[in-house]
């Protein structure tokens, strides 16, 4: 099992569009898409970046969205870093076997819990 980068951030604000100017105008990245996740509970905004993976900003659409909670608890910030693995199952096996957290086994995504990776959700992402 090893981590072969970084595929995508995912960082959480209280306000999307604010956030979409920060990102833009004093970092000099372009917006790609936004989108509407009611299952999630958020909108996103897509940053493309150079060497293929993005930086995805994401704000609550209500209070009691993950997202929100997220804000009360820990404030703005790093949501999630997703992680590119060569063979998600078996990094998954092998992370069980060390013992680490993890979130969502079984389904289309597979994190490892906060309290496992200091703080940080990780997200697993297959290598394209």
């Amino acid at each position: 099992m090893t981590f072969k980068g970084v595929d995508h951030i995912v960082v959480r604000v209280k306000d999307l569009d604010a956030g979409i100017a920060n990102w833009r105008d004093n970092f000099g990245l372009t917006l790609d898409r936004t989108s509407e996740s009611v299952e999630l509970g958020m909108k996103q905004a897509f940053f493309n970046l150079d060497n293929g993976g993005f930086i995805e900003v994401v704000a609550p659409l209500s209070d009691d969205s993950p997202v929100a909670k997220a804000i009360e608890s820990r404030g703005e910030g790093l949501h999630v870093m997703a992680m590119e693995v060569e063979d998600r199952d078996a990094t998954v096996k092998q992370l069980e076997a060390n013992g680490v957290k993890l979130i969502g086994v079984g389904t289309s995504q597979v994190f490892i819990h906060p309290k496992s990776a200091n703080g940080i959700l990780v997200q697993l992402t297959p290598k394209a």
